[in-house]
């Protein structure tokens, strides 16, 4: 029987016992997420069903439970900037500008992953998709879990959740811990300009080395093109997406859903998202 397990700083008027519950909740999704199992997390955008990024047979466990195909992985949420330059090779100074600028919050950045990383995340290619949330209930769990694979907690198609009940309502036994953050959503409906679209923005930089220089949008979200490019400049390509590159899921992520790259566009897509990951 799946449980749905309060998170949020007003679930009791004791502050002590609010903190013990708090803890031992993150205890109990750590140690599903260390036997393999999935745990449904609250974001900054969405929510999100996080699986051990390290563990191949979890991560097709989440694929399953929303119906997904290995040529849909998901990204990967992180607990800090640094973990960054240990998943990731020839991460360029626009995207550590971007990853200041941005981290933690809504933007998602496809880069090379480190070649000696033991994992399988799905067909990526050697790319990865990274994103540190701003949401404190999915920072304490990373903290002490690492590296989640994480894609919005929903059917694959359906529309992403916003609260534990909906994500339990959609996903129900495939999970075995869900983490109740209360409703997530409203984080960037007064930034940037955006109205709470609910998605991560994903910029891709995997062909920087090969392109000319550039970045690429390839799905508009929570971090607006005005915002990004008033950190890197014209190194942000003006096209929205990367000529050739197949469509990107448009389902939100609480961690985006990467798409397979080939050799040409080496483009991996998360999320979320909408982004938990999303």
């Amino acid at each position: 029987m799946t449980r749905i397990y309060d998170c949020t700083s007003d679930s009791t008027t004791d502050e002590s016992t609010t903190s013990e519950n708090y803890g031992a909740h993150i205890a109990l999704a750590r140690a599903a997420i260390g036997r393999g199992e999935l745990v449904v997390i609250p974001t900054d955008t969405v929510y999100g069903i996080a699986a051990d990024a390290f563990n191949a047979e979890a991560v097709q466990l989440l694929l399953d439970a929303k119906g997904r195909s290995r040529q849909s992985p998901p990204p990967v949420l992180i607990p800090s900037i640094p973990t960054l330059d240990a998943l990731a090779v020839d991460v360029p100074q626009p995207v550590r500008d971007l990853v200041a600028a941005f981290w933690p919050g809504g933007l998602t950045v496809i880069v090379n992953a480190q070649p000696s990383l033991v994992w399988d995340l799905g067909e990526t290619r050697g790319t990865v998709a990274l994103r540190m949330p701003s949401n404190q209930v999915a920072l304490d769990l990373l903290a002490e879990t690492g590296p989640l694979a994480v894609s919005s907690a929903n059917l694959s198609g359906m529309p992403a959740t916003t609260d534990a009940q909906a994500a339990e309502a959609a996903l129900a036994e495939s999970v075995d811990v869900y983490l109740d953050g209360g409703t997530t959503g409203s984080t960037y409906e007064s930034v940037f300009g955006q109205t709470g679209e609910g998605s991560s923005t994903i910029v891709d930089a995997t062909g920087f080395e090969t392109n000319g220089g550039f970045l690429y949008i390839v799905r508009d979200g929570v971090i607006s093109r005005e915002a990004i490019v008033a950190v890197v400049g014209d190194v942000l390509a003006a096209a929205p997406t990367v000529p050739g590159v197949q469509e990107l899921s448009a389902e939100a992520d609480a961690t985006p859903t990467i798409a397979a790259p080939s050799q040409e566009d080496r483009t991996n897509e998360t999320l979320d998202e909408t982004d938990a990951s999303r």
